[in-house]
C-alpha cells in the first residue's frame, strides 16, 4: 500500500457505494490501472488517497465483509 497527498491529482473516476445516502460519512473509489485501486475520504477530495494493489483489496474487502479486520496489521 502506498499513498498520494492529494487525490484530486488522480485521473480516475470516483464512485461511493451504493448503500451511501447523500448526508452519509463514507470513502470513494477510483481504479487508477490494471492493477492500482485508490481509496479517499469523501469529505476531503484534495486530501490524500490510499493505493493499493488488487490484491490487497481484495484481502481488505474479505476481512471486512467476514469481521476479521482485527487480523490485519
Amino acid at each position: 500500500m502506498s499513498q498520494v497527498d492529494d487525490a484530486s491529482t488522480l485521473r480516475v473516476e470516483w464512485w461511493k457505494s451504493s448503500f451511501s445516502d447523500s448526508g452519509a460519512q463514507c470513502v470513494e473509489c477510483g481504479i487508477v490501472d490494471g492493477e492500482t485501486i485508490a481509496v479517499r475520504d469523501s469529505k476531503n477530495p484534495h486530501g490524500p488517497a490510499l493505493l493499493f494493489t488488487r490484491g490487497q483489496m481484495t484481502t481488505f474487502v474479505v476481512a471486512a465483509a467476514t469481521g476479521r479486520l482485527g487480523g490485519l496489521a
